[in-house]
């Protein structure tokens, strides 16, 4: 019995893995190995590839490739039209599928509309990829990374607002929205529980 719902126009291959509650859009293709959790939502014309780990309520906007080694973890955000590579150096000519670098996208981090992620990163639990941003090297959890390349401008509650805090050093600040209390220590942020 399918637990997920997928529009008419949707190709979804034998062997996928999908969880329960997800949605698929419009000429979205889900490849045989792709795993898939619950409550997903994957937009119109979106491809996952087969060796590709999608977490539960990840939400995919519209017209998003996710290539072979992607990771993405539990309640990622992807805008309309992220590029994910997985091949640091590409030729047409030169067949490089044992190549493949793991991108690694942690738990509740923001990816906006048209950023590009270059393959073998790791973009930390919270951090907010800006529009247009090209990373290239890994993210540190909350960190707001704007440009190109992507560079540290901020910090990022997991509520999604910019938070007053320096960019080094140490320091604390009560997220307005939520009251979660948001400690810097030797320029890494942690959340308090």
């Amino acid at each position: 019995m399918t637990t997920y719902s997928a529009h008419p126009s949707a190709i979804v291959d034998d062997g996928a893995n999908i969880g329960r509650d997800t949605r698929i859009w419009h000429w979205t293709h889900i490849s045989s190995g792709a795993n898939i959790g619950e409550r997903c939502s994957l937009g119109q014309n979106v491809f996952i590839g087969n060796r590709v780990d999608i977490g539960s309520n990840v939400k995919i906007q519209n017209n998003v490739s996710v290539y072979d080694n992607v990771t993405l973890k539990d309640d990622v955000f992807c805008g309309p039209s992220v590029v994910f590579t997985n091949v640091y150096n590409p030729r047409s000519t030169i067949s490089r599928k044992d190549d493949y670098q793991d991108t690694i996208i942690e738990r509740g981090a923001t990816l906006g509309a048209n950023c590009t992620i270059v393959c073998g990163v790791t973009v930390g639990e919270f951090a907010f990829i800006g529009a247009g941003a090209v990373v290239n090297k890994s993210v540190k959890p909350y960190s707001l990374m704007l440009g190109v390349p992507a560079k540290q401008k901020g910090w990022m509650s997991e509520f999604g607002e910019q938070l007053d805090l320096p960019l080094v050093g140490d320091g604390s600040v009560i997220c307005k929205n939520t009251g979660a209390v948001y400690t810097l220590e030797n320029s890494i942020l942690t959340k308090n529980t």
